[in-house]
């Protein structure tokens, strides 16, 4: 592909952006190789861009300053959470610069009486799924990558996984979303009502959008009950038209 007509990176920008996240919030310049090829190439080792600037912020607040900094000097700013894709859609094309959330990692709140988390965009699967292990909960949502992936990056595709027959889709799981938008502006969405009728419904849109509206940076989760016990089952029929009426037949135990 032929690159566009984005800004080239200078030693200024980086300046700002070392200002702005710490040393440990940026990766530039002439570092490891292999440390940038982790942003660099995708999860298939399909595509691989050639980024020398790996942002790595640790709040929202520094979302939105590096944001905002990137669009008026029009550089590209491609979003990353674990990058666990299989499209080449969480890695540069070019020499974009790569915002990654895992710094974001921290559960903010696990409401037990209602069974909402308030998490980081940044949060990698496996560990918020151990995290609410401690309360009695787990999360929605199981997934190959869950070691990696990240609950925000789960968001902006709309996951689904080993759990969707029982718990549904992740977007019917997401209550609330923070998220920053190009210019840097933070919509905060982040209701924590089951049942929320005042104004639109904004999460809705930025679920799915795979970092084009905007960067997820916290999720309000409806998170069920941990079960007390999983028993695995294999069931053999000849054909799938057989499985779904088989599945129809028995509603009650396939939501168990």
């Amino acid at each position: 592909a032929v690159r566009g007509g984005d800004a080239e990176l200078t030693p200024a920008d980086i300046a700002f952006f070392r200002e702005k996240l710490g040393d440990a919030g940026i990766l530039a310049g002439d570092g490891d190789e292999e440390e940038f090829r982790k942003y660099n190439r995708d999860w298939m080792g399909k595509w691989e861009g050639r980024s020398r600037c790996i942002l790595k912020p640790a709040s929202t607040e520094e979302v939105s300053a590096v944001i905002r900094y990137a669009n008026e000097r029009g550089l590209a700013v491609v979003p990353q959470g674990g990058n666990t894709g299989l499209v080449g859609g969480s890695v540069p094309v070019h020499d974009e610069i790569v915002l990654s959330l895992l710094r974001m990692h921290q559960v903010e709140n696990v409401d037990t009486r209602s069974g909402i988390v308030t998490v980081q965009g940044g949060m990698v699967l496996e560990q918020l799924d151990n995290h609410l292990a401690e309360y009695g909960f787990m999360v929605p949502l199981d997934l190959g990558a869950k070691g990696t992936c990240t609950i925000g990056g789960n968001a902006a595709t709309n996951a689904g996984g080993l759990r969707y027959l029982r718990y549904g889709s992740l977007r019917g799981n997401i209550l609330g979303i923070e998220a920053v938008l190009a210019d840097g502006t933070v919509i905060d969405s982040l209701s924590a009502l089951r049942k929320d009728n005042t104004g639109y419904g904004l999460p809705q849109l930025f679920i799915g959008s795979e970092g084009t509206l905007g960067i997820i940076t916290r999720l309000t989760l409806l998170v069920p009950p941990r079960p007390k016990a999983v028993n695995v089952a294999f069931f053999w029929l000849p054909e799938l038209r057989g499985c779904a009426a088989d599945l129809r037949a028995r509603p009650s135990q396939t939501r168990r």
